[in-house]
């Protein structure tokens, strides 16, 4: 049997050739994708693929060798793909990439990478970006990760898949931030956030899991309850003697067939340059549940 197909409106509009105003300057060299809008006096340069349905509000600048992903939309007055700010830069080709419906809002700056990092600058598809953010030289965001506003970070940051960056946070350069961390409003993070973990304060403590992530996201029951019993055990409330390390092997062997344990269990094995958040000794309430 057939059936006709109807075109949705943004299928249609991705259909559309580019439409670029008169004030844009656009390089010839640019290449632009079906149904990409460029807004008033946008600056795109000779090394940018602007992908299918790609908007440039208005007095966007994008340079260097940078794709935009499809449906992306960048507002004004935000630069992607310039230069870092890097003393040992020397003009090398190096990239900057931003996945598909990714949304960058007023103000943003995401610099390019760098030859002496991995040369590269990344956010993934469906993240959130927010007025005034900077996102440095050879970080690497994951996918539907969301960046509050004023949020700064240093080169070589790596943020996972639904992570959550908090309103004027500063994030130290090489540090980690698992996979649906949330990082609380005017933290100060010198050091890696686990997967699912939840920090406040300057300097960033670690006060709990993100419950309210977890919750959202299907786990329940008998999961959660593992997840909990496996935090606590190698984040006690109260000091303890035993050492991190004794802690980390009594998890592994009661709980390291849990695969969110064994998540956070394999970020903190990975090699890292900055080390762990420590929990926080006081304030945190009922390890944290509630509070992010």
């Amino acid at each position: 049997m057939m059936v006709d197909l109807v075109a949705r409106p943004h299928d249609e509009a991705r259909a559309r050739p580019p439409v670029v105003h008169p004030s844009a300057v656009v390089s010839p060299g640019a290449k632009l994708g079906a149904g990409v809008r460029i807004g008033p006096f946008c600056t795109v340069g000779p090394d940018v693929v602007l992908e299918d349905g790609v908007e440039l509000v208005s007095h966007v600048v994008v340079d260097g060798h940078t794709r935009i992903g499809r449906d992306a939309r960048l507002f004004p007055f935000c630069t992607v793909g310039l230069a870092p700010q890097d003393l040992k830069y020397n003009g090398e080709p190096t990239r900057c990439e931003i996945g598909a419906r990714t949304v960058i809002r007023e103000n943003v700056t995401i610099h390019r990478g760098t030859a002496t990092g991995i040369g590269i600058t990344r956010v993934g598809s469906q993240c959130l970006v927010m007025a005034n953010a900077h996102v440095a030289h050879d970080c690497v965001l994951g996918d539907r990760v969301i960046i509050v506003n004023n949020v700064v970070m240093g080169g070589h940051v790596e943020i996972a898949d639904d992570a959550r960056i908090m309103g004027s946070a500063a994030l130290h350069q090489f540090v980690r931030i698992g996979r649906a961390a949330v990082v609380g409003g005017v933290c100060g993070v010198e050091s890696d956030v686990i997967p699912y973990g939840g920090v406040l304060g300057n300097r960033a403590r670690l006060v709990g899991l993100n419950w309210v992530w977890l919750r959202r996201n299907g786990v329940a029951g008998g999961d959660l309850h593992r997840l909990r019993r496996a935090f606590r055990l190698l984040y006690p409330r109260h000091a303890v003697n035993e050492v991190f390390e004794r802690r980390l092997e009594r998890v592994r062997a009661e709980f390291g067939d849990d695969p969110r344990v064994g998540e956070i269990l394999n970020f903190i094995d990975a090699p890292s340059r900055r080390g762990l958040v420590r929990i926080a000794t006081r304030g945190a309430g009922d390890d944290g549940e509630g509070a992010l």
